[in-house]
């Protein structure tokens, strides 16, 4: 959530903020603001809302600077007013904040005994008036940050600018990413390489509890123990053509269309196409395995839970999956002989690294489904799956998704195979399944105009059920997720034979129920469920195969024919239909589709 940037540099930095700010909007904002020196001073503009507010301050009174800091805020103490928007200043110090202090309280007490008065509710003017404490008792730049980071207990990145000092930006993470970029004659911070990837692509990923002096051409990088410390410096894919919209409305409408693609991407990195045996990196022997942990968050959490029906009934390998931030609240009984895998785009989701922490504490080898290859889990777990889907920038995930579960799928063959619970002949087959996906998941997105005649109707609905047995209840989890997340219609998924123990009163005339029945050995059940609904008057879209159509109850109000497949692929030819049932839900609403309302891309606090 959040997002910085800072640059130090030749000529006005006013636009290259602007612009740098903008490719962020994906990580959720609601406040932005500014700030740069000139003449020795440190000037601010700051806005609620959108960056267009921020653009029209800056029309109104521009920032004439050659070095300057940026954020996109997204609200955790304060309201998302102006006053508490990013940059903030106390005395000499103007900064912008990623993350959450936990001590803040103790600290702004601390503080405001010895004078200090504040004049925001955030954490993070906390940060400034300590920092602006440090340099009052006589500290140079450097001295005074690392002892003001001393003083700090929670996450952070951070971007500062010191008045007085005008070709210096200081930076820090701890639990939040940050990136410095090399430039020519100039240099740069950013909250992740596509923040700096207008200006450069070469870049260093600080590590965790580092601190950075940034100025006209050097970078120095000190450790959390405060000695100079050497960070690779990387050459970056360029970003700019991977995150415009194209011809779409929408970058998440892009995303979803991107799948097919996206997911022969990861497929091929996890299969070998020649032999027909999966490929997993990593060394992972999966026949020594006695239980797989998985931790996740939001959608993550369920292409875990597919990932468990997938590993468990192909290599008979206990699974369980868990919401990260309950995880290790409730002090779970771990063992060192089991493998904690953590899923997350991306790789920065603080509870999902909390618990990833938790398990490695305990012994536990660790394995991170990830897309940021560079993120604080890849760089930390024993074993790195990346999902290679590039770069989402739609807060609610589609192609992340299908990536994750493509991994899992792939996983979940190898370990049938590794445990000897499939042979060679019957992995070849899944194997070939596996590439069949992508193709199959092209013709479930060319239901597009069936998806959008469904989502008028919906669209009037106050409440909205989905229901689906085995793979396809947590696939049900997902759909009345991105319905929530994306249109602010309220939606459940629920297993379907727990219907009659309690959501079937739910059931009215008003309520859809979409279900999730591919023609496999769950359908008879579904079907039944779907005379149930509509026995009480329930309006039903019916998601489900030619066969299944075939055998389906009459009396649907609606049936979305998806591609005949294996159930082994059906969670990825299924995800199109109810991706594109949400999104086309929220442009019928009129709602902000990639930027939906309290929602942030990567949540990188608790």
């Amino acid at each position: 959530m959040c997002g910085i940037i800072g640059i130090v540099g030749t000529h006005s930095v006013q636009e290259r903020l602007i612009e740098s700010l903008k490719r962020l909007e994906y990580r959720g904002y609601d406040s932005a603001g500014v700030a740069g020196i000139v003449g020795g001073e440190v000037v601010r503009r700051r806005a609620a809302g959108k960056i267009k507010a921020l653009e029209e301050v800056l029309a109104a009174d521009p920032l004439s600077a050659t070095v300057g800091i940026g954020h996109t805020r997204w609200a955790t103490h304060g309201a998302p007013t102006e006053r508490n928007a990013h940059p903030h200043r106390a005395g000499r110090v103007t900064l912008v904040h990623n993350g959450i202090i936990e001590n803040y309280a103790e600290i702004r007490e601390r503080l405001a005994a010895t004078g200090r008065t504040f004049e925001s509710d955030t954490d993070t003017e906390v940060i400034a008036a300590l920092l602006d404490h440090e340099l009052s008792t006589g500290k140079a730049p450097l001295e005074a940050f690392k002892a003001a980071l001393d003083q700090l207990v929670g996450a952070y990145a951070l971007g500062v600018l010191i008045a007085g000092e005008d070709g210096l930006i200081l930076g820090a993470r701890r639990g939040s990413p940050l990136v410095v970029g090399y430039g020519d004659g100039e240099m740069f911070i950013g909250s992740d390489a596509l923040a700096v990837g207008p200006f450069t692509n070469r870049v260093s990923y600080l590590d965790e509890g580092d601190y950075v002096a940034i100025r006209h051409g050097e970078a120095r990088i000190f450790d959390q123990s405060g000695a100079p410390a050497a960070r690779a410096v990387r050459v970056v894919p360029a970003s700019a053509a991977l995150v415009e919209k194209g011809n779409y409305r929408h970058f998440m409408e892009k995303e979803i269309h991107d799948q097919p693609e996206g997911c022969q991407r990861t497929v091929a990195a996890y299969v070998d196409a020649t032999t027909g045996r999966t490929a997993v990196p990593g060394g992972i022997d999966f026949a020594r395995l006695e239980r797989i942990q998985i931790v996740a968050c939001g959608t993550a959490f369920i292409a875990g839970l597919l990932g468990k029906y997938l590993i468990e009934q192909l290599a008979d390998l206990p699974v369980d999956v868990e919401i990260a931030s309950e995880f290790r609240y409730r002090q779970p009984a771990l063992r060192p002989d089991s493998l904690v895998i953590a899923v997350s785009q991306s790789g920065e989701t603080a509870d999902t690294l909390a618990a990833l922490r938790y398990c490695q504490d305990k012994g536990m080898k660790s394995a991170a489904v990830v897309n940021a290859q560079e993120s604080t889990m890849a760089r930390e777990a024993d074993v790195v799956w990346p999902i290679h889907c590039g770069p989402e920038i739609g807060v609610a995930s589609t192609k992340a998704f299908t990536a994750q579960v493509s991994v899992l799928t792939a996983l979940a063959v190898a370990a049938a195979r590794a445990r000897g619970r499939i042979d060679d002949a019957e992995e070849q087959r899944m194997v070939r399944l596996l590439l069949e996906a992508p193709r199959l998941i092209a013709e479930s997105i060319e239901l597009e105009d069936a998806v959008r005649a469904v989502a008028q109707e919906v669209a009037k609905a106050r409440d909205v059920l989905y229901l689906g047995r085995g793979p396809m209840y947590a696939l049900a989890l997902e759909g009345a997720l991105k319905l929530k997340e994306l249109s602010y219609i309220h939606a459940e998924g629920y297993a379907a034979g727990e219907l009659k123990h309690g959501p079937i009163a739910l059931v009215d005339e008003q309520t859809p129920i979409v279900i999730l029945a591919p023609f496999d050995s769950y359908f008879e059940k579904s079907a039944s469920n779907m005379n149930e609904v509509m026995s009480r008057g329930g309006q039903v879209v019916f998601i489900t195969d030619s066969e299944g159509e075939r055998h389906a109850p009459k009396g649907a109000r609606v049936v979305v024919t998806a591609p005949r497949c294996d159930p082994l692929i059906a969670p990825l030819v299924y995800s199109p239909p109810i991706q594109l049932l949400a999104y086309h839900v929220a442009v019928q609403k009129g709602a902000d589709v990639d930027q939906p309302r309290n929602l942030a891309k990567s949540v990188t606090v608790e």
